[in-house]
């Protein structure tokens, strides 16, 4: 379990992974080997799975972005599943329990590639029955 202290560096951490234990520290009223010790605790235990940064797709030439609804055979699901993570223009893969068994979001140069995306290497996965594209016109929030 995870106390409000660590809850609040967490916070701080998602809107900057790059703000050095000291600032930390500071705003929370507690020393940095404090801080460093619940972030690798927090690492070790898992709740902080990786760092990263994120990246406005249109700045280095992905001006398409999409999330994918995959409806497929229930027998290949978890194959599907795994068959899309593997392509590069695949940024996520999620299994669901709503309109679609999986949803992905994808990046592509624009939509001509991306409908060859769809049609040559998607749509030609074993057990995919049904994919629904949804463009992103613009991210309100990430």
């Amino acid at each position: 379990m995870i106390d409000q202290k660590d809850k609040r560096i967490i916070e701080i951490l998602q809107k900057n992974a790059r703000i050095p234990n000291t600032e930390i520290a500071k705003m929370l009223g507690i020393s940095e080997s404090t801080v460093r010790k619940r972030i690798n605790d927090l690492e070790s235990k898992g709740v902080i799975k990786k760092y990263t940064a994120i990246v406005d797709p249109s700045k280095i030439g992905y001006n398409t972005v999409t999330i994918l609804g995959v409806d497929v055979d229930p027998t290949k699901f978890l194959d599907v599943a795994k068959e899309l993570a593997k392509l590069p223009e695949t940024k996520y893969v999620a299994t669901s329990t709503g309109d679609h068994m999986i949803m992905a979001e994808i990046w592509t140069k624009d939509g001509q590639t991306l409908a060859e995306l769809i049609s040559n290497r998607i749509g030609k996965i074993e057990g995919v029955k049904r994919i629904c594209p949804a463009i992103i016109l613009e991210k309100i929030k990430e």
